[in-house]
């Protein structure tokens, strides 16, 4: 049934995908808020797909927060980075620079405010990253990093990469973590999705202008709370 389920969802969502991508084009002329508009209205549609054909549901947990916020969150696969588009208000998404260059969709992330983020971790990149947040913050928009970098499985907890830091320091905004628990049910790697409930648990916001240590060990004990929960039983 899982495999089924999965395959349905595969001839559904994707070509559907391919048509709000090209229809992001004529969008963009109009403007980044209509281009986030439809941006939102793609993730109601994965939403849709995830829920009705997969038989995956998001579960919230904690105070969803609002405004200028840095928002830390786990990353286990592409389910969270559609679903937190559409629980929060269109935020500015750090994603990694190889995306931001695609050809079509990479020009499509840049308009809607995607902050592209170079993992080398040079000054240079850092500085980009800065000006770009802080055009986002300029829109009273909250600003969406996934700080251990990439999509891991459930039960790895790798260090923060130092882009957040650098975020936190410099843009001096609260900071919500997020655990999340997507792996489980959809895989980073796997064509199988299984049904059941993913789990957005909101921590209470962090204070801006904590040590660089302090933060990042609160942040990465929050996001992975929900692992420690799973290892714990």
């Amino acid at each position: 049934m899982a495999f089924l389920r999965s395959l349905l969802f595969a001839l559904v969502f994707y070509p559907g995908s391919v048509v709000a991508v090209l229809v992001a084009f004529p969008v963009a002329l109009a403007g980044p808020a209509a281009l986030r508009r439809h941006a939102v209205g793609w993730t109601r549609f994965h939403s849709w797909c995830a829920r009705n054909l997969l038989g995956i549901r998001s579960r919230i947990e904690g105070p969803v927060p609002e405004g200028c916020v840095l928002i830390a969150a786990k990353h286990q696969s592409m389910y969270e980075t559609l679903e937190l588009l559409r629980v929060l208000h269109e935020p500015a998404v750090v994603l990694k620079r190889e995306l931001a260059d695609m050809p079509g969709w990479g020009t499509i992330a840049r308009r809607y405010g995607a902050i592209p983020v170079d993992r080398t971790g040079s000054a240079a990149a850092l500085r980009r990253m800065l000006v770009a947040g802080r055009a986002a913050i300029a829109e009273g928009r909250s600003i969406l990093i996934f700080p251990e970098g990439t999509r891991v499985p459930p039960g790895q907890q790798p260090p923060l990469r130092a882009g957040f830091a650098g975020l936190y320091k410099s843009l001096s905004l609260p900071v919500a973590a997020v655990a999340i628990d997507s792996g489980r049910l959809y895989p980073r790697h796997g064509f199988v999705r299984h049904a059941g409930i993913v789990t957005f648990r909101f921590a209470d916001l962090l204070p801006p202008g904590l040590p660089r240590t302090e933060i990042e060990t609160a942040v990465h004990q929050r996001i992975n709370a929900l692992d420690t929960l799973a290892e714990g039983g």
